[in-house]
């Protein structure tokens, strides 16, 4: 039985109330007990954090599923956090936790979809979330743009026929949120217009920030480690503000344009066998 099973379906009234966020001190010290086998560390710890938690899992309400169900996987996930988190390196428990919670979520949303649906290939999963994200999944009967199809083929590397089949499949669960509410007495109210705004709090603002940084620092190093000419593609076609071509690339390396294309395949599976264990080394998911 999953953990959450036993707990799933309960108001959100019912989670365990947010305790007062913790100073860097206060939450170093639980951490450490909680790593000696203090479970009320731990749970002071998850308390503390149900903020974040709540934050999260408000952003994935627009799916069909009841927030204290989201809540409640997230916090699954806040609790695989807490227990492999080091106090002794340089961020702070939301800052990691932020990860698992969305990675938690987010599994819980695709199981809740068909995988028929879905699919169970991990860039279906991503294009799951980028489809709602770019909001290609059109509802019923609405056409679906093609620069955003050829734009999803083109990231996930996959035909633009596939892309447009798996949007109208998942587009045919969702509803309308220009759709007017029932019962709305003609002022013309909105499903879309009681979501809530999809602003980040100032936590989650600062947590995205030190994880974006810790990463960033992580893809240099392994940058470093690589041979300079696929170091400088992968920097030209995946990290500039702007794209280069394979053949503008092969023009400034006296390539050809395929050559570049080889390149870059053989450098992305480097890269990310170099992250891999780096990742693992700082705790973060993906890593190992």
């Amino acid at each position: 039985m999953h953990p959450s099973s036993q707990t799933a379906g309960l108001p959100l009234a019912t989670l365990p109330s947010p305790a007062p966020r913790l100073s860097p001190e206060e939450e170093r010290d639980l951490v450490r007990r909680c790593a000696s086998g203090d479970s009320a560390a731990e749970e002071m710890l998850v308390t503390s954090h149900l903020r974040l938690v709540i934050g999260i899992a408000r952003r994935y309400r627009s799916f069909g599923l009841p927030v204290s169900d989201l809540v409640q996987e997230g916090t699954l996930g806040l609790i695989q956090a807490v227990r492999r988190f080091d106090p002794d390196r340089d961020a702070r428990l939301a800052t990691y936790a932020m990860w698992w919670v969305r990675a938690a979520i987010q599994d819980y949303v695709v199981r809740s979809w068909s995988l028929v649906r879905v699919g169970k290939t991990a860039a279906h999963r991503a294009l799951f979330f980028a489809c709602k994200r770019l909001g290609a999944a059109a509802p019923p009967g609405a056409g679906v743009r093609d620069e955003v199809l050829t734009r999803l083929a083109s990231r996930f590397r996959l035909p633009v026929t596939e892309v447009t089949g798996f949007v109208q499949r998942i587009a045919r669960m969702d509803l309308s949120l220009d759709m007017p509410l029932a019962g709305d007495d003609g002022d013309g109210e909105t499903a879309g217009d009681r979501l809530p705004a999809p602003v980040p709090t100032p936590e989650e603002v600062a947590a995205e920030t030190g994880m974006t940084r810790l990463w960033s620092g992580l893809i240099d190093r392994a940058l470093a480690m690589m041979p300079d000419r696929e170091a400088a593609i992968i920097r030209r076609r995946h990290l500039g503000e702007a794209v280069a071509t394979f053949e503008a690339i092969g023009r400034d390396l006296g390539i050809s344009k395929d050559r570049v294309r080889q390149l870059e395949k053989r450098a992305l599976e480097r890269l990310h066998e170099m992250l891999k264990p780096l990742a693992a080394a700082h705790g973060l998911p993906g890593g190992g």
